[in-house]
């Protein structure tokens, strides 16, 4: 298969991902579930090990191939398991994620990446090495910053010669900043949607 078909197969399970998302979303919503704590209790009552599980995995894949909205998931987590739980839940996730795919584009290099973003959005991010001290600077800004490309800068992160434990460090103390602000942001958020459609 070429980058160009897995690009599109990969567009193509974003959009399903997407959709049944917003299904399950309303069906759980319709169930009480996302407006009911104790409802919420009782569906996650018998899911306390393999809930969880689960979910980091999810986190994990959807860093690695971006097939779910990270918002969606982010937002799921906090929902399902609380603010704390579902903060940790989703820092180990992404944080795994993050490291697994700087791994991969390092062993498998400018293919590997070409499969997930255009050689456009490629070429765009590259631009960005020339210098590797400043490239460091600005790839921990970003993955501090809420709205930053991180998983491609990730991957590139993984072509240049930034050390192993130059970008575990970054990733470990850069991510939570991300994840609070994004989790807040969809809780508080998803919150006001609802008291709308509730009036």
């Amino acid at each position: 298969m070429s980058a160009k078909d897995s690009r599109k197969l990969i567009n193509i399970i974003t959009v399903i991902s997407t959709i049944l998302m917003i299904l399950l979303g309303i069906y759980w919503y319709k169930m009480g579930i996302l407006t009911d704590q104790v409802k919420m209790k009782e569906y996650l009552s018998d899911k306390q090990v393999i809930g969880p599980l689960i979910f980091v995995f999810i986190q994990i894949i959807q860093v690695v191939i971006p097939i779910i909205p990270g918002g969606v998931s982010l937002v799921a987590g906090v929902i399902f398991f609380g603010p704390l739980w579902g903060f940790i839940y989703n820092y180990v996730g992404i944080v795994i994620g993050s490291i697994i795919i700087f791994f991969l584009a390092r062993f498998y290099g400018k293919p590997f990446i070409l499969h997930l973003v255009s050689e456009e959005t490629y070429n765009k991010y590259m631009k960005w090495t020339v210098n590797q001290k400043k490239f460091n600077h600005i790839f921990a800004w970003c993955i501090i910053a809420p709205v930053a490309p991180d998983d491609i800068l990730c991957m590139i992160a993984g072509l240049t010669e930034m050390k192993v434990s130059t970008y575990i460090m970054i990733i470990i103390f850069g991510k939570p900043w991300t994840i609070l602000a994004y989790s807040l942001g969809l809780v508080y958020g998803s919150k006001w949607f609802l008291k709308i459609l509730g009036k």
